[in-house]
């Protein structure tokens, strides 16, 4: 099998995924056009099933195994959006889903990814004892473990919201996403430069957790360490397959204050009146920040999720 997927495969993911998966809705906010000087359009993956793009790599990593892999089960270990996503795209072909997740997880993921119908499995806050634990529980059950992004089926499953915004709103002069371990950027660029070969593809990461950024300077990938943000979706480093695409796709990379995250979110807030987590509001973030400029641009946003905890609002 390929390293890499292109945009056939996200056209195959978008096949197999489409009956599974919402079209969310592609807004526009005449407010922040006024405030930005620009003309937006927003991708709303905070409505997606789970909250997140996620269910989209999920479903299409999920549906594309053999029925012999199938049988055994699929496992991941993650405390965030991709356990959610993976457990119910498992519930939904009928197989088991072992989620290893640390101790330390919010109640409130637990119970999220355990009503998805998801076998939980709780080690040490450490990716030492995740891996490990992950690593015993596919020896007991033969699972195929599904990575949260560096992963072919996955990538190529979330270029399907990217595919979704062009063609319901497009084409673009610029295209921006969020990165943390680069799964919907790399699968954004690909639909991107396919569908809108004009379009300019920018990542919006957190100055705090900015490894993609340095390693985007770097050509190489250097991992996160540390990292310290409210945008909790994006604390990860980048995967390899992820990086690849990344590379050659992408055209640049920016960061962005805590503040202008947490103004970005409220604004989103208020005048969209839609939830969306920190994470999502990065690219607006950017852009109220200086970082990217969109005067004279159409430009899509990829609101890549809704779930926070509602009683930590940071404002």
């Amino acid at each position: 099998m390929k390293f890499l997927p292109d945009y056939g495969d996200v056209e195959r993911a978008y096949s197999l995924i489409a009956p599974m998966v919402h079209r969310t809705p592609v807004l526009t906010s005449t407010s922040i056009n006024i405030i930005t000087g620009g003309n937006i359009f927003f991708k709303c993956e905070n409505l997606q099933k789970v909250g997140a793009f996620k269910f989209r790599g999920a479903s299409n990593a999920v549906f594309s195994l053999s029925e012999e892999d199938a049988r055994k089960g699929v496992a991941t270990h993650s405390s965030g959006n991709h356990a959610a996503a993976l457990a119910l795209a498992a519930r939904m072909r009928g197989i088991p889903a072992h989620i290893v997740m640390p101790s330390s997880s919010p109640e409130i993921k637990k119970r999220a990814v355990a009503g998805y119908g998801g076998i939980i499995t709780l080690c040490e806050p450490t990716l030492q004892a995740r891996e490990s634990t992950l690593n015993e529980v596919v020896r007991q059950t033969g699972a195929t473990i599904i990575h949260p992004y560096d992963n072919f089926f996955v990538i190529a499953g979330q270029g399907t919201a990217a595919k979704e915004l062009i063609e319901d709103a497009g084409p673009f002069d610029l295209i921006i996403s969020p990165v943390g371990g680069g799964g919907l950027l790399s699968g954004t660029a690909i639909a991107a430069k396919h569908l809108s070969p004009s379009c300019r593809v920018i990542a919006a990461e957190p100055a705090g957790a900015d490894d993609a950024y340095r390693s985007f300077i770097a050509h190489k990938i250097i991992p996160s360490e540390h990292p310290k943000t409210i945008a909790d979706g994006l604390l990860t480093s980048l995967g390899q397959r992820n990086f690849s695409i990344i590379s050659e796709l992408v055209d640049d990379i920016v960061t962005v204050s805590e503040e202008k995250i947490i103004e970005a979110m409220r604004l989103v807030w208020e005048r969209m009146k839609i939830i969306i987590e920190p994470s999502s509001a990065v690219p607006l973030g950017a852009i109220l920040e200086g970082k990217i400029k969109v005067e004279g641009f159409k430009t899509g946003i990829i609101l890549s999720g809704g779930n926070l905890d509602l009683g930590k609002l940071p404002f």
